[in-house]
C-alpha cells in the first residue's frame, strides 16, 4: 500500500532516484536540492544517486583524456556537491540487473535517468570492420582505465587515421601522438602507460569532412595539441577553403574566429619544406576529406578480414550552406589503424522507451515519453540520454534545470512510492547481495589512488604523479568497501 503521508513534507520527503553520477546526474541532484521550493521550505527532498561504476563522475573519469587541464576543476565542483552529505551515492549498482524500474518506482516518487552516451556512433563504409579499425570511444575507455574493458590495446601502428573533427577526435589523436613519459604527470593507469610507451607511431592523421571554419572542437582542445613535446603539427594549404558562409561564421562566432586564426597562424609559420621539421612524431590535420573506404592487406584467414592497410577519401568542397559536397577526386593514405571519432551514441535502458535512430530516451523537456508519446508519470531524463551527445559540460546545467523544473511542477501528481523509507533501498541491495559502494568508499578509493601516485613519485628523479587509477572493478569495490588489496 502507498503511504498516506504527503509527499514533500517534513515527515515525508520527496524521494528521487538519479541513475548516473556524471555531471548530468550530479547537476540534476544539486539543482533539485537548491530549488526555490526547497529553499522556501515548501518541501523536503531526499536524493539517492546510482551508478553502475564503483566510482562517481561518469564521463569525467572515463571519457576525458587524463591530460586534459579542465578535469581537476570539474571534479572539484562535483566533489563539493556530493561531499555535502545531503545526496547519497550508491556505486557498483547496475540499473536493469541489480535494480529494475519496478524497484525504483517502489522506493522513489520520481526517477531521473542521466546515463549519458558511451558507445561510438556507426560509420557505415566498406572495411570499417577490418582488424585495426577502432571506435574512438572504446579507445578513450581503455586509456581512461574503464573497469569493464580489456587492459590491453593493440597500439602497434606507425601510421594512424583519426576520423572526426570534434574534441574526442583531438583527444584520441593527442593521446596517440604524445610521448607516454609526458603523460606520467596525469592520472594515467600503469597498463595504459606501458601500452603507449611501446607504441611505434610516427604519424597521426586527423580528417574532417568540412573546412577549418566548420570544425566542432574547441580552442582549448586545439591549443593542447601544440603543447605535446617532440610532435610537429602539419597542415595543408589546399585544405584551407573559405566561402561566404565560412566568413559569416568567423565574423559571428568568436570561438570560430579564434580557431581559424590559430590554424592559419600555424600554417603561415610552417616551413614550406616539411623535411625541415625535426620531431620524431607528426600530427597531420586534414580538412575537406570524406571517408569512403578502409582497405585491408588481405592477410586474414579464409573468411575473415585482413588488417587495415589504408583509407580512401573523397575530397570535398564547401557548398555555401556550411556543408560540403564531393568533388569526385579520391585520395589514399597508407595507415595501419583507423579510429572513428564521429560522435557518441546512447544505449537503450531496460523498460524505458528508446529512440534507436537518435540514441536517446524520447522525452518532452525531460519528461520521458512512452511509445504513444505520453509522459510516463514520475520518469525523467537529463544529459546526453535526453538530448543526444551534443554540447559541452556547461550546457548540462541548463539541461538539468529544465528537467528538474518539470519534475517539481509535476510533484503534486507523482505516484507515491510504496517503500519511501531511506533504509529500504539499502536493505533491498543487501538482500540481493549487491556489493554497492558509497561516498565514503569513494573517498577511500580516492585516497588509495593518490597514495599510489605518491609512492611512484618517491624515487629520486621520479615524475610527480598526483594519482594512479585503480582499474579492475573488483579491486575498486574491495578498496571502497574497506578490504585490503595488494598493490
Amino acid at each position: 500500500m502507498s503511504t498516506n503521508t504527503p509527499v514533500g513534507t517534513a515527515a515525508r520527503p520527496l524521494r528521487v532516484a538519479v541513475v548516473g553520477s556524471g555531471p548530468a546526474g550530479v547537476y540534476a541532484a544539486d539543482i533539485l536540492t537548491k530549488s526555490e521550493a526547497v529553499k522556501g521550505d515548501e518541501l523536503t527532498v531526499s536524493i539517492d544517486l546510482f551508478d553502475r561504476y564503483p566510482a562517481p563522475y561518469g564521463l569525467i573519469r572515463y571519457g576525458v583524456a587524463p591530460d586534459h587541464p579542465r578535469i581537476k576543476g570539474i571534479v572539484n565542483a562535483l566533489h563539493k556537491v556530493l561531499d555535502r552529505g545531503d545526496i547519497r551515492f550508491f556505486g557498483n549498482v547496475d540499473y536493469g540487473t541489480d535494480l529494475t524500474l519496478a524497484d525504483l518506482r517502489t522506493h522513489y516518487d520520481a526517477v531521473i535517468f542521466a546515463t549519458g552516451a558511451i558507445k561510438d556512433a556507426d560509420l557505415n563504409i566498406p572495411g570499417i570492420e577490418l582488424e585495426g579499425s577502432f571506435g574512438g570511444a572504446d579507445f578513450v575507455s581503455w586509456y581512461d582505465g574503464h573497469p569493464d574493458v580489456s587492459r590491453d590495446w593493440p597500439v602497434d601502428a606507425k601510421e594512424v587515421a583519426v576520423i572526426g573533427n570534434g574534441n574526442v577526435a583531438l583527444d584520441v589523436a593527442r593521446m596517440l601522438s604524445k610521448h607516454a613519459d609526458d603523460l606520467l604527470v596525469s592520472e594515467i593507469p600503469d597498463n595504459v602507460y606501458a601500452g603507449l610507451k611501446s607504441s611505434p607511431v610516427t604519424d597521426v592523421h586527423v580528417f574532417g569532412r568540412r573546412g577549418p571554419a566548420q570544425v566542432k572542437f574547441t580552442p582549448l582542445e586545439l591549443r593542447e595539441l601544440s603543447h605535446s613535446k617532440d610532435v610537429d603539427i602539419i597542415l595543408y594549404p589546399e585544405d584551407f577553403e573559405f566561402d561566404a558562409e565560412s566568413d559569416r561564421q568567423i565574423q559571428s562566432n568568436n570561438q570560430t574566429k579564434t580557431m581559424v586564426g590559430t590554424l592559419t597562424n600555424w600554417i603561415a609559420e610552417q616551413p614550406e619544406d616539411l623535411s625541415e621539421l625535426t620531431a620524431s612524431r607528426r600530427l597531420h590535420l586534414h580538412f575537406l576529406h570524406s571517408p569512403v573506404e578502409v582497405y585491408g592487406d588481405n592477410t586474414g584467414e579464409a573468411g575473415t578480414p585482413g588488417r587495415v592497410a589504408g583509407i580512401k577519401f573523397e575530397r570535398t568542397e564547401l557548398d555555401g550552406t556550411g556543408n560540403a559536397r564531393g568533388t569526385g577526386e579520391f585520395v589514399d593514405y597508407p595507415v595501419q589503424a583507423v579510429y572513428r571519432a564521429i560522435g557518441y551514441f546512447g544505449s537503450a535502458l531496460p523498460e524505458v522507451e528508446f529512440d534507436h535512430s537518435k540514441g536517446v530516451v524520447p522525452n518532452d523537456g525531460g519528461r520521458v515519453l512512452d511509445a504513444a508519446g505520453t509522459h510516463v508519470p514520475g520518469i525523467y531524463a537529463t544529459g546526453w540520454i535526453k538530448r543526444g551527445p551534443v554540447g559541452l559540460i556547461g550546457h548540462t546545467k541548463g539541461d538539468a534545470l529544465e528537467t528538474v523544473t518539470y519534475l517539481l511542477e509535476d510533484r503534486a501528481t507523482l505516484p507515491p512510492a510504496d517503500a519511501p523509507a531511506p533504509e529500504a533501498i539499502v536493505e533491498l541491495l543487501e538482500n540481493r547481495g549487491v556489493k554497492f559502494t558509497s561516498w565514503e568508499g569513494w573517498l577511500a578509493l580516492d585516497a588509495h589512488e593518490r597514495s599510489l601516485g605518491e609512492k611512484a613519485s618517491a624515487g629520486a628523479g621520479s615524475v610527480q604523479r598526483e594519482r594512479i587509477k585503480v582499474v579492475p572493478r573488483e579491486d575498486m569495490v574491495e578498496i571502497s568497501r574497506g578490504a585490503a588489496v595488494e598493490v
